[in-house]
């Protein structure tokens, strides 16, 4: 091997480990939001220095340390005064780690040029003040509800559980069956993609061929046990497309050892909505759609924290539609 070449290899171990150690600070403000997050803390959990590593994380992140948790802060707080209409401004404020209500209120109103009670009174339907990228919800917010068919039923013995049935009531006649279970906790590993994603077939299988080619020769790969999966931290209508993070994962043993691009996190244990879908590589936002404007507002369920998942049954090359076979996850709790 030439020297260029050990050179180059060297380069990209290098990088990897940066990669991990960012991952691990993100991951550890996504557990922590609520609390006080300083630099020399953050700097530990990434094993640099706090003046090395505020520099770092700016130059890989494409923002400084700060104005990434104040805007995961600010995003985090939008979507839960829409989803949690009972929790009072203030008390999402503080979920969200702000010190007070008046620090969150100006914050707020310099994110989304309203105060946060315009924002939940339906000022988050105003697309001047979210990002700049093509949403989910092809219909107006007050139609959605239109669009579908919403049943359910009872089965079981001793224990029943609710069955609700999804219909879409347009040219694709979506159909969906929706249970809400006790899921224990799923640890993964994962592999982060940053960017815009919707809609990118082959970005989604890049990142599935490189994770495999990660966990195959580890022995991991164990279908059926083995579950592949997609964690989603962000709302497409309020973060930036460029910010959007995303994580493929397969399911692995707890104490399974990663290292570099590869992560490892665990999916909390709690109440989840699964519903289940057969759908088209291009129907992924109509299935969204159908849980969170058709099932969510029928079901007496809101979103709990925690990020969402989709869980995937099958390679849709096998099937003799190229169909995809999946569950959209949703962390869920009583309204």
């Amino acid at each position: 091997m030439s020297e260029n070449q050990q050179n180059i290899r060297k380069q990209k171990r290098l990088r990897k480990e940066y990669i991990s150690r960012i991952n691990r600070v993100i991951d550890y403000i996504e557990r922590n939001i609520d609390k006080d997050l300083s630099l020399e803390d953050l700097a530990s959990v990434a094993h640099f220095s706090p003046f090395h590593f505020h520099r770092v994380f700016g130059a890989m992140m494409g923002e400084t340390l700060n104005h990434f948790i104040q805007r995961i802060r600010i995003e985090k707080a939008a979507v839960k005064l829409i989803n949690q209409p009972k929790k009072s401004i203030t008390e999402i404020a503080f979920d969200c780690g702000f010190s007070g209500s008046a620090t969150f209120a100006r914050a707020f109103k310099a994110t989304f040029g309203m105060s946060a009670s315009q924002w939940r009174d339906g000022g988050y339907r105003d697309e001047s003040k979210m990002c700049k990228t093509e949403s989910n919800n092809d219909q107006q917010p007050g139609k959605l509800g239109k669009a579908f068919e919403i049943s359910s039923s009872y089965i079981g013995g001793v224990t029943f559980n609710q069955i609700w049935r999804i219909k879409m009531k347009t040219k694709s006649q979506l159909e969906a069956k929706v249970e809400v279970r006790d899921m224990p906790e799923i640890h993964v590993a994962y592999l982060r993609h940053i960017g815009p994603y919707k809609g990118d077939a082959e970005l989604f299988a890049r990142l599935i061929d490189k994770l495999m080619k990660w966990a195959g020769p580890r022995g991991l790969v164990r279908f059926p046990e083995t579950q592949m999966l997609t964690l989603y931290y962000d709302d497409l209508n309020i973060t930036e497309e460029s910010k959007l993070r995303m994580d493929v994962c397969i399911t692995v043993p707890p104490d399974t050892p990663v290292d570099g691009e590869i992560g490892k996190t665990t999916i909390r244990a709690g109440k989840y909505a699964m519903a289940h879908f057969e759908i088209g590589a291009d129907e992924y936002g109509d299935a969204w759609n159908a849980v969170f404007g058709g099932w969510l507002p029928e079901s007496g369920y809101q979103p709990d924290d925690g990020p969402c998942y989709e869980l995937y049954h099958n390679n849709p090359e096998d099937h003799p539609e190229h169909k995809h076979i999946i569950d959209i996850c949703v962390p869920v709790k009583p309204l």
